[in-house]
């Protein structure tokens, strides 16, 4: 019989917040901002997602008081000003994003500023939604921070809205999401409730990612998919993280590149490193995937679903290695296996040129 998850000491909080799983949930944004006693709703979206901000305008009718469109990857604090003047010039009382991972980053800026409440609609499996936590980018550098007033109240999961994601998006942002679940695993802060949901998170997304790039991914396979995401990005806001997302965020905030990509790029490279200081705690993820260890599990994944695999692929050069290893070594997160600048090296030179994670 396997062991529980019981720990003999822990501390577990739950954060008061909505979640909607429905086809065309997006439908109910008026009825949920309503019910929150709100009637001047500001919408935000990235360009690319105008079209379907002006569509929530519609289903908002009167209570759509503006919209801005230009959210950006990394959330650089300048277009968070720039939004800024926008929303106060429409008085709004409630901030509605529909988006990813930029999209609903600005919402979460906007509203550290603002205090305004959040209902938000997600477009990819980022988990960001279901987290207090914020990202900015400034001077190229990211920063995060933890605040209540950031973690959206509403959530709405509609499924029509992914199924046209492109298969790289698909997989990236899968592969980003699980990465939440699995540093929640180790973290030091864990609890037995925030274990049990990553490891439910990483197998829906396990069961559900290959079915979406299939040929005929059913409207179940989009909807496990985001149940898993909303899962692994429940665990991000519950824990702390380590040295996964440090790599991800010193790189994206410092060479700018794609969020879900690095992630997915690091994350079996990062399991790698410190997966021989916590074995037990990452056998469940190495069950999951039928393999002797996790790093081999995420590696056979990965390949199987046509992850991205090299950082050169994303415009990273050799010579741009020596400023990743000082960004990710300054200010470390805490991570179960210490961090040492000739084992981080060896792990960024891996990851650039694409070549097989090793522990």
């Amino acid at each position: 019989m396997n062991a529980s998850l019981f720990q003999p000491e822990f501390a577990y909080t739950s954060a008061p917040q909505r979640i909607v799983f429905a086809p065309l949930a997006q439908n109910r944004v008026g009825l949920e901002v309503a019910s929150l006693g709100k009637k001047r709703a500001f919408v935000v979206t990235t360009s690319e997602q105008a079209s379907a901000g002006a569509h929530l305008h519609v289903a908002l009718g009167d209570m759509a008081v503006g919209h801005f469109s230009g959210a950006s990857m990394h959330t650089p604090v300048e277009v968070t000003d720039r939004a800024l003047a926008v929303l106060n010039e429409a008085k709004a009382d409630c901030l509605v994003a529909i988006g990813g991972g930029s999209t609903i980053g600005l919402s979460k800026a906007l509203a550290l500023r603002t205090g305004l409440p959040q209902v938000v609609i997600p477009t990819s499996f980022a988990g960001s939604e279901a987290t207090p936590i914020l990202g900015q980018t400034e001077g190229g550098r990211k920063t995060t921070l933890t605040d209540p007033r950031v973690r959206p109240l509403v959530i709405l999961y509609d499924v029509t809205l992914v199924r046209s994601l492109p298969p790289r998006m698909v997989v990236a942002s899968g592969m980003n999401a699980m990465a939440h679940a699995i540093e929640g695993l180790y973290a030091r802060d864990r609890n037995p409730i925030s274990s049990l949901m990553a490891l439910e998170g990483i197998k829906a997304l396990a069961a559900a990612l290959p079915k979406l790039i299939g040929d005929a991914p059913r409207d179940s396979d989009w909807g496990e998919a985001l149940y898993g995401a909303w899962l692994c990005g429940t665990v991000l806001g519950q824990v702390g993280m380590a040295l996964h997302h440090k790599l991800c965020h010193a790189l994206g905030g410092g060479f700018n590149l794609p969020h879900a990509e690095t992630h997915a790029v690091l994350l079996p490279h990062a399991i790698a490193y410190t997966e021989a200081a916590v074995p037990d705690l990452l056998h469940p993820v190495a069950a999951i995937f039928g393999t002797a260890t996790a790093y081999e599990g995420l590696t056979a994944f990965a390949r199987q679903i046509g992850a991205p695999a090299s950082l050169s692929a994303f415009g990273l050069t050799e010579t741009d290695l020596p400023r990743a290893l000082d960004l990710a070594m300054a200010n470390p997160y805490w991570n179960p296996r210490s961090v040492e600048r000739v084992g981080l090296a060896r792990l960024l030179a891996r990851a650039l040129a694409g070549e097989p994670a090793q522990p």
